[in-house]
């Protein structure tokens, strides 16, 4: 009887001064699939068995990989399983937002180790800097106190804030954190940290959350609309998030909505009318509020009927963007996800179905068109500290090329 299971991974390449890309292919495969063998992981990554031999040892000179108990299936010879040492590597993701700094520590898997948050200051990024290094060191600090070598094995830090950048914007907008985005915080945190620092938008860095340990793990096509104080879509294509030329892919926040009137006037942006900045203006809550999330969670619960018309606008608007998204990226499933407690997430998608007809209604399908994703206050900073370990460890064509994203632990 054939028993070969299907595996998910990348190709790797047999050619020579490849290595560092066949590492990360290898890391990839074990990251998706769990504990592989060698022979598994040769037939899943299309790499000569002398080449998955020669990288395992590597990987576990590395502190990487280790080797789990053999396993015999079959007649065959008995097989050694390996799996990925999540102490191998750590990260530390930041999500600086209007009112509050979130930290987050993961592991080489994903798993939380640290998190904590912090208020930011009134005066702007000149005195909330200060409270962001601050939080930073913290953080490491109980990283350290938790996991030996930490310090020696911090591969990185993210960092994610409300887009879209580099575009000009009233200071006193409250859609925009003008103020955070012209000043220099990724040359001063990495100035203050000694660390690599990556930046993404709130909408991207929860698509990578899901894509380490969410909805979207595994999944090589899936677009994740998050909902927090805007609205932003992160785009996973072909297996790895799409930032676009500006890194502004996904801002649909910005899209503006269809008029009735034949006219495009103030708050025709779709997020002016599908978010949880417009949420709070509807239930009059105070997007400052350090209660906010229980406010929201508990007016989900309840369903009055400023929450029911909230949902029925936010509802409409979404199944349009949901449809147009299928239409334009063929996803093989769509995510919400985002800093909203689990309860109003939830109540949406149900509110948004049935879905518009669109391409994505196949007889084939395997996933759900919609669902639910991570929800809660820390996703964003989930996603950010998974920002390093996906610089560093995914396979990607850098690697390949010798470019500066190389990590220095290839």
């Amino acid at each position: 009887m054939n028993d070969i299971r299907p595996i998910r991974a990348r190709s790797g390449t047999n050619q020579e001064g490849t290595s560092a890309h066949n590492r990360r292919v290898m890391i990839d495969a074990l990251r998706r699939n769990g504990a592989l063998s060698r022979a598994e992981l040769a037939r899943a990554t299309k790499l000569t068995k002398q080449t998955v031999s020669n990288i395992i040892e590597d990987l576990e000179r590395d502190g990487l990989v280790s080797s789990g108990a053999s396993v015999r299936k079959g007649r065959g010879q008995p097989s050694t399983p390996y799996s990925l040492v999540p102490e191998g590597a750590f990260a530390i993701g930041l999500q600086i937002d209007r009112h509050v700094v979130r930290a987050v520590a993961v592991d080489l898997v994903g798993t939380v180790r640290v998190k904590m948050d912090a208020n930011l200051p009134a005066g702007g990024p000149a005195e909330g800097v200060k409270v962001v290094l601050h939080i930073i060191e913290r953080a490491r600090r109980e990283l350290a106190r938790t996991a030996e070598q930490s310090e020696r094995r911090l591969v990185g830090l993210g960092v994610a804030m409300p887009g879209p950048f580099g575009m000009q914007s009233d200071e006193n907008d409250p859609w925009m954190m003008a103020a955070w985005q012209s000043f220099p915080l990724l040359e001063t945190l990495a100035a203050g940290t000694g660390l690599d620092v990556g930046l993404q938008n709130d909408a991207a860095a929860a698509a990578t959350a899901e894509r380490m340990t969410g909805a979207a793990h595994g999944v090589d096509h899936a677009i994740c609309i998050f909902l927090g104080y805007g609205l932003g879509a992160g785009l996973i294509l072909d297996g790895q998030l799409y930032n676009g030329y500006s890194g502004n892919a996904g801002e649909i926040g910005m899209m503006l909505c269809h008029p009735a009137n034949g006219k495009i006037g103030a708050g025709a942006r779709l997020e002016h009318h599908a978010s949880l900045a417009t949420l709070c203006r509807a239930l009059d809550l105070d997007p400052g509020d350090p209660e906010l999330y229980g406010c929201i969670e508990r007016a989900a619960l309840e369903f009055g009927p400023a929450m029911a018309a909230w949902m029925r606008q936010a509802a409409d608007e979404l199944r349009w963007t949901v449809q147009l998204l299928e239409s334009v990226f063929d996803p093989q499933t769509m995510i919400l996800c985002g800093g909203a407690p689990a309860a109003l997430t939830t109540r949406l998608i149900d509110a948004m179905h049935p879905l518009l007809p669109s391409i994505a209604e196949r007889p084939s399908r395997s996933m759900p068109r919609l669902q639910l994703g991570i929800t809660g206050p820390w996703s964003v900073a989930l996603g950010a500290a998974s920002e390093p370990i996906s610089r560093t460890f995914d396979p990607r064509f850098s690697a390949i090329l010798k470019t500066p994203a190389s990590s220095a632990l290839e």
